[in-house]
């Protein structure tokens, strides 16, 4: 479940750091036996300097060092691959799953750091979603929270941040589609029962949905037509898992995307809030459902589960 992990720690709550285009922003999410999540704090700050100079900052300013960090890898420096999975032991499975992408990815694979999902119910029988990285990616990263002398126990991948809000908003045996935009595009994700089985990459950053918003047209027409597609195909390709609606995050200032799309899909459409399923009053900024989009992986991130795996 946890791409890329480093060490084990203990505690009861993440702190994500999320670097995106001129920002860098943090969430920390407290998990509380038979409650809501509690999100503790969200920031965002401007990301200048080197990054080394912003986690320096992050740290002296002690917004770091308190418990558990998360990094969300950025969009681009990984590969999400679904591949047929091969017959061998569990304790074999990474290293089976290594020679299978070996041709898909675009680095070499005896240097990957290769982690496998696990297979949601009901998904393509056979088939599993492998997360791939550069190790060089991965170390400048490590690297970079060791200079800043700031912790760092987990580097995660965008996807499976968007998986960990989503599986918050299942209904039971029902699957879940959630919309989202970043500076890095547009992610469709499918999830059922709390994994995920199907996500779709959209060309569309969040800046083109906040300008689109006065003449939304050709812009808006162009993603109804990808997420149209998209949910045709999964409803096809997986036909036992029932949809129960679309969720979406619309960028702050193209919340008139979210009744575009209840006018234009069959499914039903539902803005994304946070306050339904997490504990938000600490951070009266996100309490309006239209200026929650912008946090969505970094709450995302910092709502891992409380284990650790191996590197």
């Amino acid at each position: 479940m946890w791409p890329f992990g480093l060490k084990a720690l203990g505690g009861n709550g993440w702190t994500s750091v999320v670097f995106s285009g001129r920002t860098v922003q943090l969430a920390h999410i407290r998990r509380r036996a038979d409650e809501r999540p509690e999100l503790v704090g969200w920031e965002s700050y401007p990301r200048e300097g080197s990054d080394l100079d912003v986690v320096k900052r992050l740290r002296s300013g002690k917004r770091l060092g308190a418990g558990r960090c998360t990094l969300l890898l950025p969009h681009g420096q990984y590969q999400l691959l679904q591949v047929d999975a091969p017959a061998v032991a569990a304790e074999e499975l990474r290293n089976a799953v290594r020679w299978k992408v070996k041709d898909m990815v675009d680095f070499p694979v005896e240097d990957a750091g290769i982690e496998c999902l696990p297979r949601a119910a009901g998904a393509r029988a056979g088939q599993i979603y492998t997360v791939a990285a550069s190790r060089s990616v991965l170390q400048s990263w490590v690297r970079l929270f060791q200079d800043a002398k700031a912790p760092l126990h987990a580097i995660d991948v965008t996807d499976l941040a968007q998986r960990n809000v989503s599986a918050l908003f299942e209904d039971k045996n029902r699957g879940l589609a959630l919309l989202a935009f970043d500076d890095s595009g547009g992610r469709l994700s499918f999830t059922f029962q709390g994994e995920l089985y199907f996500s779709r990459h959209i060309d569309v950053v969040t800046a083109d949905m906040a300008n689109a918003s006065v003449e939304p047209g050709a812009l808006y027409e162009r993603v109804l037509l990808d997420v149209q597609r998209t949910l045709d195909n999964v409803d096809r390709s997986y036909s036992n898992i029932p949809i129960a609606r679309v969720l979406v995050a619309p960028p702050p200032g193209a919340e008139k995307f979210v009744d575009y799309l209840r006018e234009n899909l069959y499914q039903p459409v539902e803005m994304l809030d946070f306050a339904k399923h997490v504990d938000i009053a600490k951070v009266p900024v996100l309490a309006k459902p239209a200026a929650q989009g912008q946090a969505l992986l970094a709450i995302g991130a910092a709502l891992r589960e409380e284990g650790v795996a191996p590197a």
